[in-house]
């Protein structure tokens, strides 16, 4: 079942929608019997974070189309601010 950004966004109004963003970094790694996707997205410095069941292709050079919020992670008592990634699609 495909989802449509805009559906998404009208439920939940922290949502964020962007468009052919291009992704300089895509790392996996398995945490807890999920395999956890973090990107770094050209022009932007906080990390995009999903979980994934299934390792997933590289998409280090791709485009992709995300909906995401903004969330604070706490390690190691300090605090970063991440975006949880709620959709993504290659664009």
């Amino acid at each position: 079942m495909k989802t449509d950004p805009k559906k998404l966004i009208k439920k939940n109004a922290a949502l964020t929608h962007s468009e052919m963003q291009k992704v300089i970094s895509h790392v996996q790694r398995e945490q807890e019997g999920w395999h956890l996707n973090t990107l770094m997205i050209e022009g932007c410095d906080v990390p995009f974070k999903y979980k994934r069941n299934k390792p997933y292709r590289n998409l280090k050079g791709a485009r992709v189309n995300l909906t995401y919020y903004p969330e604070t992670e706490v390690v190691a008592g300090m605090e970063f601010e991440i975006m949880k990634v709620v959709r993504i699609r290659v664009a």
